[in-house]
């Protein structure tokens, strides 16, 4: 970079210093001032020094906090939250560190700098942060192929999210949760030259930074031979796949002797190697229904020594956990994708992440039932409805919550927080806000 650039660079983060500070100034008014509850399990999570590496930037510049709007955008599951320009005027430019929105160029143009290894280094060392912070029980991990639809200009082939509906322009990612606590330990992407085994095995090296002992449960798009033979032989984790009904396994269903474990249900078992290989593997097979012309069977493919029952009619209902997962916080951007630049949306995804992180510490602080209130319900009723003001008090940055619900406890965990963090070992200082730190009032 040459020195012409380099004292541009430095004028433009000054210049940005002195609109937040000149913002800040001035009493503002708005409803979004929950959203502000974010920033202090931003701290406890270490997001900043996240999105710091990831931007290859320090406190002072403007890239990390472009990013920051990208993750605050998330908790609030608004899509293209920069066309609504009223939003400038209450607040939550400055929870960025900004005096103002960045635009969508601006947003696009910082993602597409960086790469997808970039963001997978992101998710690698949150996913241990969260780890070590018990986000994950690291038993039963749930893998998933997820579709998402996308309004893409770009020619591309369609598929069909469902059997019965029409087919459509769709990105193809790939997730990981642990399925006790239904958090999201990484996320991976498909493109023309990553198919669902590679996509996988990048998944899982993943998954090894949080357990290696874990039951990995799988979809049927998983049963291929080479990612069964990577798991066998890396000897990394169990596994449990259902397997394709083929004519071959359709063959070995029905010639197989059963063992009835209660009515209508009988399990048999047999071994199983793919045309040419010489592993072996554990096939068990189920049969439902109580007569010959009402079976039906299914099979699965595994890599535990676990009983059969146990695997199938315990453990393997778990994985439905993930669909809970986009069920539950599929707005905060995991049910969009508006662009197939593969920079871009994996960047943003991965952002999404740290929001969903930060928005799940402080979804644990709230008492029943409002703790089981999803994503969208959170922002809508929480992040941004509350009212209140933002004002600066000597090295602190007060925010006065007016109507905030009571039953919610807010009250217990945000009031005096500079000296909360103190006691949990964490600086109170907020880096992207130029050190200020952060307290709430409410009334």
């Amino acid at each position: 970079m040459t020195k012409r650039k380099v004292a541009r660079v430095k004028v433009n983060n000054q210049a940005v210093e002195r609109l937040f500070r000149e913002s800040l100034s001035k009493k503002i008014c708005g409803t979004l001032v929950g959203l502000w509850f974010l920033a202090a399990e931003h701290l406890r999570l270490g997001n900043w020094d996240l999105i710091k590496g990831y931007t290859g930037c320090n406190d002072a510049d403007i890239e990390p906090r472009i990013a920051m709007q990208i993750v605050n955008e998330a908790a609030l599951c608004s899509n293209r939250v920069r066309r609504s320009n009223y939003i400038s005027h209450q607040g939550f430019e400055l929870l960025n560190g900004l005096g103002f929105l960045v635009t969508d160029e601006q947003v696009h143009g910082l993602l597409d700098k960086h790469t997808i290894n970039e963001a997978q280094s992101l998710q690698e060392t949150l996913a241990i942060i969260r780890s070590n912070n018990g986000h994950y029980k690291g038993e039963l991990i749930a893998i998933d192929p997820h579709r998402i639809v996308s309004a893409s200009q770009r020619i591309m082939p369609k598929k069909k999210k469902q059997p019965e509906e029409p087919s459509r322009k769709m990105l193809q990612t790939f997730f990981a949760l642990d399925t006790h606590t239904g958090q999201p330990i990484g996320c991976g992407i498909g493109s023309p030259g990553v198919n669902t085994s590679m996509a996988t095995v990048d998944l899982l090296n993943m998954v090894k930074l949080v357990s290696k002992d874990a039951l990995i449960l799988a979809d049927k798009e998983h049963f291929t031979e080479y990612l069964i033979r990577s798991i066998y032989h890396s000897n990394d984790f169990e596994f449990l796949v259902p397997v394709t009904s083929t004519e071959r396994i359709q063959k070995i269903e029905r010639a197989q002797n059963y063992q009835s474990k209660w009515a209508g249900y009988a399990i048999a078992e047999s071994i199983f190697n793919f045309a040419g290989c010489k592993e072996k593997y554990r096939l068990i097979s189920q049969r439902e229904g109580e007569t010959t012309r009402d079976y039906v069977y299914k099979s699965f493919l595994t890599l535990s020594g676990k009983p059969a029952t146990v695997l199938l009619s315990e453990m393997y209902q778990e994985r439905w956990s993930i669909e809970e997962f986009f069920n539950f916080d599929g707005a905060m951007g995991f049910d969009r994708a508006s662009t197939f630049n593969l920079n871009i949306r994996y960047g943003k995804m991965t952002l999404a992440l740290l929001a969903q992180a930060a928005t799940y510490q402080f979804r644990k602080k709230l008492p029943k039932p409002y703790n089981r209130w999803n994503s969208t319900h959170l922002a809508e009723a929480v992040f941004a409805k509350i009212d209140g003001d933002i004002r600066v008090k000597d090295d602190t940055i007060i925010v006065t919550c007016y109507n905030a619900p009571k039953e919610l406890n807010l009250h217990y965990h945000y009031h005096g927080l500079p000296a909360k963090l103190i006691s949990e070992g964490i600086n109170p200082k907020v880096p992207w806000l130029y050190d200020y730190k952060l307290d709430f009032r409410f009334k």
